[in-house]
């Protein structure tokens, strides 16, 4: 089948797409070195909807090709460069065109039309450039590696080939060209490292660093530098020069460090990174035809995956759900905030502090019981604010604005008499929580909202003594506050409408992923979290041992084990969270003998490290008691995630989110739980756990799966 079939086949899969055209024109270069034929990507809109290639897009970069090659061959033209609308080149596949495939064969048609349509850059009788003028991951990266040279603009916020976080390869040429453009061990660092560290993006810098780019230009006058610079290579008097590199046991050096970054991350569990690699490894001779037809395999088999259609499923909660929370109020309803009160100066209350003082940069001010641990607080807010100025993050005046923004004040009355929004973390204790809201009622204003970072405890009851419970809302954040973007916004039983939208407007000034839940033990996190842990920590106290059992989950990919989770986390405070939720619960949460002798003891975790490896601490085994059933590392698999299906099936019957989609939001952005799994669900649905236990899938065919 020709590319202009396969691509007419695959639009007729994909009417939605928005196209990008490939606008040609015509420039004569500086220093008498001829007419350049300039291909601007573009697809109409502004940068807020950024260039992406899908069969329709490919198909007009290929009418492109065909005006350029007829001019090349004809001697009309000298070269011919790619470049992008402004502040974007482009960002790759329509992700939307792959959603929507339900045949292998299909899959394959999209990675060969790709391929077809790129390779064409390589093959013109001219030299070819890339100018990346703007934004580039994905097929928008690879493009421009089928051209002979490439420059970079120093603006370039964001480069990247994302499609192993997503659960695919560089399938339309950067598995291959990469690796014998820069060497092994950059490429598998950008494809498979950056890629499965959250998607890490490289500058412009970095790009040029790194040697993907020739040339570095300032993006004031990026197009012009761009063209004076390929005036240059033409005219010979830029001479090109390129890093030779070991294609013997370096190279395999590089593919074997990558296989154990993969593993570190997912254990095995998602295949991407391990077919990334396989490419990788396959192309060291600089045989890149044997290397495209490996890509457009790889990438048919990942599309018509589970853990793909995971990854994209994962993708949309965080780029489209998290914009539109669902169960939200009207916006319109929320009152404007324009001072922040935080009642405590510890770490969780300073770092709160922060985040408020940057992301919405109005007055913040602590309180705390003494003048001392006040100005601890503040401290170490203006410290923080230092080392951002330090690292050049921010500058003097934004620093110097920052510290004026964040006070403290011993007296309530002072401090949060004119604050619109008042939050409070102190102890996890109901009474001091209801006595700091029965204080603040007493001194703020009418319409001040007052909102608990309690992770636990019945935000209802908290409020039940005051004369206006309406303003009273759930603001659970994650810790550490400045990297998890989770925030629980809960609804208490009398929380109304109007604070409830100022709670979430407050959230999406923070930059936050804002879900709503209801007023329920432990929220969502916490609780789905404890039963996975309390049913981790049973099998262990009834004799499985802790090496079984961290063996156990490594399949399933997950950011920690439970034990180091249990260490981050704090026994104590998994122990107070497991007798919330044994209170609430009790047939469904235990609460552990063994842990509660731990936190007794003052021990902060189970584990110590000696000579550079993680023991058991004999002190705290000394502790312990143990009984005499052991499983398998099936059996404790099968029984932790049968437990997390089964309570995340009550919590979606008890409406403590809106959908299940929000339980998996909640695990990927508060427990970094693996896009790979899209959260919990679709992973549950997928290995058969959500049916054994509540005899139904959590989710509709086509989801977070391939469309039936």
């Amino acid at each position: 089948m020709s590319t202009t079939e396969l691509l007419k086949r695959a639009a007729e899969l994909f009417p939605g797409e928005v196209v990008t055209t490939a606008h040609v024109r015509h420039l004569d270069l500086p220093y008498g070195a001829g007419r350049i034929a300039l291909i601007t990507l573009d697809n109409g809109f502004d940068h807020t909807k950024p260039t992406t290639f899908g069969p329709g897009s490919l198909a007009k970069l290929s009418e492109a090709l065909d005006q350029v090659e007829a001019e090349a061959a004809e001697g009309s033209v000298k070269a011919v460069a790619i470049t992008g609308k402004p502040f974007i080149f482009a960002v790759g596949a329509d992700l939307k065109g792959v959603e929507v495939l339900k045949e292998h064969s299909d899959a394959l048609a999209i990675g060969k039309g790709g391929h077809d349509v790129f390779k064409r850059i390589a093959a013109l009788p001219v030299p070819t450039f890339a100018f990346y003028n703007g934004a580039a991951m994905g097929g928008g990266v690879e493009v421009g590696l089928h051209a002979t040279y490439r420059t970079v603009s120093s603006g370039v916020p964001a480069f990247s080939l994302p499609e192993v976080f997503l659960g695919l390869v560089p399938g339309w040429g950067g598995c291959t060209l990469l690796p014998n453009l820069i060497g092994p061990q950059k490429a598998v660092k950008v494809i498979v490292e950056n890629s499965m560290a959250q998607n890490k993006q490289l500058k412009g810098a970095d790009v040029f660093e790194l040697g993907i780019a020739d040339a570095i230009f300032e993006p004031a006058d990026f197009l012009e530098q761009s063209l004076g610079w390929a005036a240059k290579v033409l005219n010979g008097d830029v001479v090109v020069e390129r890093e030779e590199f070991d294609r013997g046991k370096a190279w395999d050096d590089a593919v074997t460090w990558g296989r154990w970054v993969a593993d570190a991350k997912v254990s095995g569990a998602a295949p991407a990174a391990y077919k990334a690699l396989d490419i990788i490894q396959q192309v060291k001779d600089g045989d890149l035809q044997a290397g495209f037809d490996a890509e457009d395999t790889a990438l048919a088999d990942l599309i018509m995956s589970g853990e793909l259609r995971s990854g994209l499923y994962a993708f949309n909660l965080v780029q489209r759900r998290a914009k539109r929370p669902f169960g939200a109020p009207d916006k319109s309803l929320a009152r404007p905030v324009s001072k922040i009160g935080v009642v405590g100066a510890g770490l969780m209350a300073s770092q709160l502090a922060l985040l408020f003082a940057r992301r919405m940069e109005v007055p913040v001010v602590l309180t705390d019981i003494d003048q001392e641990r006040i100005d601890k607080g503040v401290g170490y807010v203006h410290a923080e604010i230092d080392k951002l100025l330090g690292k050049g993050r921010i500058g003097n005046d934004k620093a110097n604005k920052l510290k004026g923004l964040v006070s403290g004040h011993l007296d309530k009355a002072v401090a949060f008499g004119d604050a619109d929004f008042v939050i409070e973390a102190v102890f996890e204790e109901m009474g001091v929580k209801q006595n700091v809201l029965a204080e603040l009622e007493a001194v703020v204003s009418p319409t001040t909202i007052l909102a608990t970072n309690t992770s636990s405890l019945s935000v209802t009851e908290m409020a039940s003594k005051l004369q206006h419970p309406e303003r009273v809302v759930g603001f659970h954040f994650f810790n550490p506050v400045a990297i998890l973007p989770l925030l629980e916004i809960v609804r208490a039983e009398k929380t109304d409408d109007g604070s409830l939208a100022t709670a979430f407007a407050v959230a999406k000034k923070l930059k936050k992923t804002a879900v709503l839940t209801k007023d329920a033990p432990a929220f969502v996190v916490n609780r789905i979290l404890t039963r996975f842990m309390g049913e981790i920590q049973a099998i262990i106290d009834e004799g499985t041992s802790f090496e079984t059992v961290e063996a156990a989950v490594k399949p399933l990919g997950l950011p920690m084990s439970p034990i180091a989770l249990l260490e981050l986390v704090g026994p104590a405070i998994a122990l107070h969270v497991s007798e919330t939720l044994h209170g609430a619960f009790p047939e469904r949460f235990s609460v552990s003998e063994n842990l509660g002798r731990v936190v007794k003891a003052g021990k902060r975790g189970f584990y110590v490290w000696e000579d550079g490896k993680q023991v058991l601490d004999p002190e705290v085994l000394a502790l312990l008691t143990f009984g005499d059933s052991v499983l398998t590392e099936e059996q404790v698999r099968a029984r932790a995630l049968d437990a997390v299906a089964q309570e995340i099936g009550l919590m979606l019957d008890e409406g403590v989110v809106g959908e299940a989609q929000d339980i998996d939001l909640c695990m990927i952005t508060g427990a970094g739980w693996p896009f790979h799994l899209g959260g919990i669900t679709p992973y549950l649905d997928r290995e058969g756990v959500s049916e054994r236990v509540n005899g139904k899938k959590f989710l509709a065919p086509g989801l977070a799966s391939v469309p039936e």
